[in-house]
């Protein structure tokens, strides 16, 4: 399969070595509208032709398929010319700007034929195939929350707040392990820049079943944190995504309600057990993911961070930059 990498800034570099690496693929030619980056790639990959005009991969029959990794308002545009093109799609996340034009890759990528996917890698991680192993084996019992903080300091973006740059990658991980749609959404984020972009926000998600998820995501913190906790009513996973070795913590806590508990009188017994360390090997995620993406268009599966993914982070994206505008409304999903 030849490949076209489209964007080779923060992630096309990526893109661009797993999908040159891995079987049955070729990277024949990057896109990019800076010949400085362009630079870069012919002193790496020699072979690979490099080119400012986009046409010049939509024009050409040889290349099967198109990896973008630019600016999320650039994505609709880049991705609908690809597909009506006849090319296979992936597209960095977010997948787009808006629900509505998710939805119109989709039906132009149906009406093709062509598989359209969302580099959702954190999906693709040993760590959180693991928890899902955990949860669907029901090792921690029935999951009732997800609580996740990404902080950093910066990279402040142009053209996104700091939930759609950074909340994706749990976003898609929840979903996934709840595997469930949320009803409700809320979120409220404050910006202290002048383009009155949210650099720092906390979003809700509200489930059936009384589950809860709550995201902290921030670009102003002085420290990097990248930690999800999942707690099930047998017991609770520590997912630390800085951690080398130990990235993932079982812990055998919890708490039951005694029987004679009453309004007026709550009784709880309190469980304090084991902390189990599995060993989570060390494959890069988007090696799996470009597999994933490969595997799709020969075999014609659905791959694991799909467009039905994508779509549905972009729409609880949309729905919490609503509920920031309306100072933390609650919006409920139709």
């Amino acid at each position: 399969m030849k490949t076209a990498i489209v964007g080779y800034g923060y992630w096309g570099p990526n893109l661009v070595r797993n999908f040159n690496s891995t079987e049955h693929s070729e990277v024949v030619m990057v896109f990019d509208l800076s010949e400085k980056q362009l630079e870069r790639v012919r002193k790496a990959y020699p072979k690979i032709h490099t080119t400012t005009r986009y046409e010049d991969i939509i024009d050409n029959p040889e290349i099967d398929a198109v990896a973008i990794a630019t600016p999320v308002f650039t994505h609709f545009g880049l991705a609908r010319q690809a597909l009506l093109a006849g090319k296979h799609v992936l597209i960095e996340k977010p997948m787009t700007s808006s629900v509505a034009e998710a939805r119109e890759l989709m039906e132009i990528a149906g009406q093709n034929n062509k598989v359209l996917m969302v580099d959702h890698t954190y999906l693709y991680t040993d760590a959180v195939q693991k928890i899902k192993q955990l949860v669907q084996a029901g090792e921690i019992g029935k999951v009732q929350y997800i609580d996740s903080t990404r902080i950093n300091l910066g990279l402040f973006q142009r053209d996104v707040n700091v939930l759609w740059d950074l909340a994706p990658h749990d976003i898609s991980i929840c979903n996934y392990l709840m595997d469930d749609f949320p009803v409700a959404v809320q979120a409220v984020g404050a910006a202290h820049t002048a383009n009155n972009l949210a650099n720092i926000a906390y979003l809700t998600l509200f489930y059936q079943d009384n589950k809860i998820a709550h995201f902290n995501c921030s670009w102003v913190s002085p420290v990097k944190i990248r930690q999800m906790l999942i707690g099930g009513d047998k017991k609770m996973i520590l997912f630390n995504d800085l951690e080398t070795t130990e990235k993932l913590r079982i812990y055998d806590k919890g708490y039951s309600i005694m029987p004679e508990s009453d309004r007026d009188r709550l009784l709880i017994d309190y469980r304090i057990g084991d902390i189990t360390i599995p060993k989570i090997p060390q494959t890069e995620a988007l090696t799996s993911m470009a597999k994933d993406f490969i595997r799709s268009i020969q075999t014609g599966n659905a791959p694991l961070s799909s467009s039905t993914s994508g779509l549905q982070v972009v729409k609880i994206l949309e729905a919490a930059e609503k509920s920031i505008q309306n100072k933390g409304k609650y919006i409920e999903f139709e």
